[in-house]
């Protein structure tokens, strides 16, 4: 039986062309996606010779119904870098013309701190309506809250084993990151009372080595890794519980503008110590584990869109990034 997933004439490059992106250090998991359907599109086009035409980089650029520029270009992208690739492997083959990168239009929501303790205090009143032993709802009151006490992202934290979260020392260690780099993440002594308190009622469950080093820290009732989809579903229930209104997929508000509201709430405690922005710019930045000062400048821009009276007075130098955050209620 063959396991190969892709079986176009063109398979056996795509997958050497996937190879070769993760030997870079790319996940490449979405653009996967993508050269799969690729794949499955060139199998119905009858194609019988290695390498891209016009005619079928043309019909596969075309715009489909409902689907945003962005991903257009995203398909158009992946398409482009796979034929590249096979030129360099002298090859023939058609490289399509990019359009301009869409420009987005997307805002994220910003929690304030009202919405916040709401969200918190929403998480602490859920309860389960039936028995399941597969519920992510365990985690969700220390989960929420680190993503706001550290900003990481969900992916991060679910990733997380037991040794990677050292409270004595109240620092994270990051190892399964976006960009692929390790970092490590200093965290409150309030937030550092929440894991104790998680700790201590995760590790009554009946689960074998449940503390060992490379235990999850995230667990489900029955020892399973928590899934990032039904993490999701339970902050939807969250959201309505707090009295938020989500208007709709792509728009939110989502679990990852927790992170983005990190980072705004820590600006503005920059300002309010006192502190210059743009000197703890490059701070933050690194904190947040972003590879550019660039990625970081939108929240620069959206502080300063929140709360514009914080950029007049601020002229000193970086001491704490860190916001507050409130001890899980009882």
């Amino acid at each position: 039986m063959n396991n190969k997933p892709f079986w176009s004439i063109d398979a056996p490059y795509i997958t050497e062309f996937v190879a070769f992106k993760r030997s870079l250090g790319y996940k490449y998991e979405a653009q996967e996606s993508i050269l799969l359907n690729f794949d499955k599109f060139l199998l119905e086009q009858n194609k019988n010779c290695i390498g891209l035409s016009k005619e079928i980089a043309d019909k596969w650029s075309k715009k489909r119904i409902g689907e945003c520029e962005l991903s257009r270009y995203g398909r158009m992208i992946c398409i482009s870098q796979f034929s590249s690739y096979l030129r360099n492997r002298g090859i023939k083959s058609y490289i399509p013309q990019l359009p301009k990168y869409p420009e987005s239009t997307f805002i994220p929501h910003i929690y304030s701190y009202d919405e916040m303790a709401a969200l918190f205090n929403a998480c602490d009143g859920l309860r389960l309506k039936k028995r399941d032993m597969s519920s992510s709802l365990f985690v969700m009151p220390c989960l929420l809250r680190m993503l706001y006490a550290t900003g990481i992202r969900v992916g991060e934290a679910l990733f997380l084993k037991n040794e990677d979260v050292n409270i004595n020392d109240k620092c994270l260690t990051l190892r399964e990151t976006k960009n692929g780099k390790e970092r490590l993440v200093p965290f409150t002594n309030t937030f550092s009372d929440v894991c104790q308190d998680y700790l201590q009622n995760r590790n009554k469950l009946p689960i074998l080595n449940i503390d060992n080093r490379d235990h999850p820290f995230f667990v489900t009732l029955n020892g399973s890794c928590c899934r990032r989809d039904t993490v999701y579903r339970w902050f939807r229930k969250i959201l309505d519980r707090a009295g938020i209104p989500f208007t709709g997929n792509r728009r939110g508000p989502r679990v990852h503008d927790v992170r983005h509201s990190f980072a705004c709430h820590s600006f503005v405690k920059l300002a309010d110590d006192g502190l210059d922005l743009y000197c703890s710019w490059p701070y933050l930045s690194a904190y947040l584990g972003h590879q550019s000062l660039e990625a970081t400048e939108q929240y620069v821009r959206l502080t300063a869109q929140l709360y514009p009276e914080l950029l007049k007075d601020a002229n000193r130098l970086y001491i704490d990034i860190l916001p507050n955050i409130n001890n899980k209620q009882n």
